[in-house]
């Protein structure tokens, strides 16, 4: 497939990225700072910033999918979704916080974490970008949130999927390797299951 990866210099854009390459996808991986990619075979870098829609457009046009995974409190989901709508392309897959998943107890854990004291800035924004794609039923959308927890790690290929609610293991941990992360996006571009759903990978 030819992929277009948006935030592909991040800790999880660059995941993304090198788990399509060894899958043997085309990969345009867009960036603000093209020089932190070296070149590579299969993957072509274009200098992007999300919010000019008309030059992000064209980025898109021409390509199977569109992966992104940016920080949404630093760019507006309603310019995302303008460039993916102007250029064509119907199947695209968003990366979106955790914060928005139940717990056992019917609260967020976005809540949860409020209660504790920790409020990530990316948690609220994130929430918000997910309240405007779920209603792109113009779009073959698909929202991922990873586990509570997200780290570098061992690609294991050994994880679990839900929808709405935060997984835990036995320990009461909700946690998943950023590379075991990649792997959950990319079967879902390459077997969709999640049209327009949320769905989640953690151990």
């Amino acid at each position: 497939m030819n992929l277009v990866v948006v935030g592909a210099t991040g800790a999880i854009g660059s995941r993304i990225v090198e788990e399509a390459l060894q899958r043997g996808h085309q990969v345009t991986a867009t960036t603000r700072t093209p020089s932190r990619l070296p070149a590579r075979a299969g993957m072509t870098v274009e200098a992007m910033d999300i919010g000019d829609v008309g030059h992000a457009a064209k980025v898109f046009a021409g390509h199977d999918a569109a992966i992104v995974s940016v920080k949404w409190n630093e760019n507006d989901i309603g310019a995302v979704l303008e460039a993916i709508r102007r250029s064509g392309i119907k199947r695209c897959l968003f990366v979106i916080g955790a914060g928005s998943l139940l717990r056992k107890d019917g609260r967020t854990h976005f809540e949860h974490m409020a209660e504790k004291g920790i409020q990530p800035p990316t948690s609220k924004p994130a929430a918000l970008a997910f309240d405007v794609i779920r209603k792109a039923d113009d779009l073959d959308w698909t929202a991922i949130s990873p586990a509570a927890s997200i780290q570098p790690g061992e690609r294991t290929g050994q994880f679990r999927l839900g929808l709405d609610h935060l997984i835990e293991d036995d320990k009461g941990e909700s946690r998943i390797s950023r590379e075991d992360f990649a792997i959950a996006i990319l079967d879902e571009i390459e077997n969709p299951r999640h049209i327009r759903k949320r769905f989640t990978a953690a151990y």
